[in-house]
């Protein structure tokens, strides 16, 4: 008999991880998928379904200009409530700690049908950081019937946690997805970039905590880096949220060496990592991602819930003080020994077949 799976995604990184996971179950014969967008972001989504190939089934379309947590939760719950009711779905999976998947999750709860939880068991231990994924991410784990850890760590937070529900070691899905399109050598043309002149450092900042004074303390590191090493370009794609864009426009844009173009398609973020020297970003899924291309990652938070990263030497917490990420940056681009080091480490976060485990694990669950 074949069972129904509802795959629920809002943003950016929960496409770039599901795509896997959507293409191995839609290749299944015992599973019927359906694709349900929340539209929480759109372009950036629609540009990963595009790269993947992907089609939605169904999109709520929430997105609406300064919506608040609170809008996305409630327009989410409302719209999914009413496909779940409708599709009769066996199973929900939902990804990560955003928004979206927390309340995919409870939508699903309250129509008792069993949440499969991709990139389950993170945890910085800091509820306010990062916000609101930590608290998202713990409340997903209250009502999941299966968790998909990617790591040994994850497991044994799972497990410290109490949850309920059969917790599964998997790997993580983001590695199936960059090997996929990394090994197409993927272009990323920025105009007036040469990539052969320069050292180019790659930086991204979006999360919540480090808005506002945290911003400004490291765009003028930024700055600081980029007097110090002439040699060096730093490419900075913006996020569309004006309340991150807005200052590091006004503070950055004149900068002959610092290039800040929109968000970057996954094919595009592919091909700059892969050329790029370093990484300074609050992205955790960057944290993940630049491992395995050999790049060191520098984290711009004062916490992190991948600290397999940090353990394996591929990845470094620098904060958001302007001086501390000045020196992290100069040790990399002044000591070849200090930046093997960490480009050489091993990456703890899979080996690209997380995807296929999780089927067998839905398989056997549902069957």
């Amino acid at each position: 008999m074949i069972k129904k799976v509802g795959i629920i995604l809002g943003t950016r990184p929960e496409a770039i991880k599901l795509a896997p996971v959507i293409k191995v179950f839609q290749s299944s014969p015992d599973l019927e998928v359906q694709v349900i967008l929340t539209g929480q972001h759109r372009e950036m989504v629609a540009q990963v379904m595009q790269l993947f190939n992907l089609k939605a089934d169904h999109n709520l379309d929430i997105m609406q200009p300064q919506q608040s947590l609170n809008d996305i939760t409630c327009r989410s719950l409302q719209g999914l409530e009413a496909l779940f009711i409708k599709q009769n779905l066996d199973l929900v999976v939902v990804q990560g700690d955003t928004t979206t998947a927390f309340a995919a999750a409870l939508a699903a709860f309250y129509q008792k049908i069993p949440v499969g939880h991709v990139e389950a068991g993170l945890r910085t231990d800091d509820l306010f950081n990062p916000y609101p994924e930590e608290a998202n991410r713990r409340l997903i784990s209250q009502i999941t019937q299966l968790h998909f850890a990617p790591t040994s760590l994850a497991v044994e937070n799972l497990q410290a946690s109490g949850v309920l529900g059969e917790i599964h070691l998997t790997g993580n899905t983001v590695i199936d997805a960059l090997l996929n399109v990394a090994v197409t050598n993927p272009a990323c043309e920025i105009s007036g970039l040469n990539w052969d002149e320069y050292r180019v450092i790659l930086a991204t900042v979006h999360r919540r905590e480090n808005w506002g004074e945290p911003l400004q303390a490291i765009a003028q590191a930024f700055l600081r880096i980029l007097d110090k090493f002439p040699g060096t370009a730093l490419l900075l794609p913006l996020h569309r949220n004006p309340t991150v864009r807005e200052p590091l426009q006004q503070l950055l844009g004149n900068h002959p060496r610092i290039f800040l173009t929109e968000p970057l398609d996954y094919g595009e973020l592919v091909g700059a990592i892969g050329r790029s020297q370093l990484l300074l970003t609050d992205s955790g899924g960057l944290q993940e991602e630049a491992p395995s291309l050999g790049k060191p990652v520098l984290v711009l938070r004062d916490t992190t819930e991948r600290p397999e990263a940090v353990t394996a030497g591929t990845a470094k917490l620098v904060g958001t003080e302007t001086e501390r990420i000045v020196a992290a940056a100069s040790e990399l681009l002044s000591s070849p020994e200090a930046y093997a080091a960490m480009a050489n480490a091993i990456n703890p976060f899979g080996d690209g077949h997380a995807a296929e485990r999780i089927l067998q694990i839905v398989n056997n669950y549902l069957g």
